[in-house]
């Protein structure tokens, strides 16, 4: 009897540590090993992940994922004509249920509309011209900002709506953190994120097909500037291993958790052979955010919740 129970407390004891039970979920980064894909945007909707990369510089195709481990690729969604095309981002606009993609071709940022997130995206033309890396975003009082970048520096365009821009665009930041120099003179990439009541402007800096490619931040009290740049850049950076990591977006798990989506280089020599990573990202209590950049080394993986877990 005796040595029933401390049978049973020690498979008690397993059981509680993790031993017995479901084992966690783990992924391992590249989760996609297709070479040529870069600066991907994430979209969540409806409880799937819309992912949107470069591809082949000519057109965009879309990518589907429950998890943001296991990834579907599917359609092409839009081809804006000529060469150049990059970096697309893709905001749901809740007013009026359509999604706009926000595309760079040739040197400019023009804006397609779809009525689903994977479906074919008819042209608007091009709304700022001579900039790339055009991101969209909304504030909590429904204003609009299409954050981008021009000759490395990063600018903000205020917008009427999200097809018409408002007055001039401003410049918010240049080059300025020596590892922003390492390869060329670099910032791009935008993306914002508003944690309380703060602006947190990510970005990405030195040479896109450099191995110093790394991801700082910027914050600010207001959506239009001016911004300071975190004095702990870069957040993500590479490491043994590890090249070139940047310019990504950031999205949730089902527990609230934030990951950032984006692109390491295959090996440290200069060139275009990038693929698509996650990692966490996470505020500390200071309000502080960090990140990450792993490869080849199984990580714990996102909390989501697919609609078959919910019924059970």
């Amino acid at each position: 009897m005796q040595n029933r129970m401390i049978y049973v407390w020690i498979l008690g004891v397993l059981m509680l540590a993790g031993w017995g039970g479901a084992e966690e979920a783990t992924y391992t980064n590249p989760v996609i090993s297709e070479m040529g894909l870069a600066d991907p945007t994430v979209l969540l909707y409806e409880g799937v992940y819309y992912m949107y990369p470069t591809g082949n510089n000519v057109s965009y195709h879309v990518y589907t994922s429950t998890d943001l481990v296991h990834w579907t690729k599917g359609p092409e969604v839009f081809r804006p004509g000529g060469k150049n095309v990059w970096a697309p981002d893709v905001f749901y606009n809740k007013a009026d249920k359509k999604f706009y993609m926000y595309y760079t071709a040739a040197f400019r940022v023009g804006v397609a509309v779809a009525d689903k997130p994977d479906g074919k995206f008819e042209d608007h033309g091009i709304i700022v011209p001579g900039v790339i890396d055009g991101h969209m975003f909304q504030d909590d009082d429904g204003q609009y900002y299409l954050y981008c970048t021009d000759v490395g520096h990063l600018f903000v365009q205020p917008m009427e709506s999200p097809l018409k821009p408002k007055g001039e665009k401003k410049l918010l930041m240049v080059p300025s953190q020596p590892w922003e120099w390492r390869s060329g003179r670099v910032n791009e990439g935008p993306w914002m994120i508003k944690h309380k009541k703060t602006y947190y402007l990510l970005y990405s800096g030195s040479g896109a097909d450099s191995r110093f490619y790394g991801v700082g931040y910027a914050t600010a009290d207001n959506p239009m500037g001016p911004f300071t740049k975190y004095s702990g850049n870069p957040i993500v950076d590479g490491s043994e291993g590890v090249y070139g990591p940047g310019h990504g977006t950031v999205t949730k798990d089902a527990q609230g958790n934030l990951w950032h989506v984006y692109h390491q280089k295959k090996g440290p020599d200069i060139a275009w052979d990038r693929f698509i990573c996650i990692d966490p990202m996470w505020f500390d209590p200071n309000d502080v955010l960090h990140g990450q950049a792993t490869r080849g080394t199984p990580q714990p993986a996102p909390k989501c919740v697919t609609d078959k877990d919910e019924k059970k």
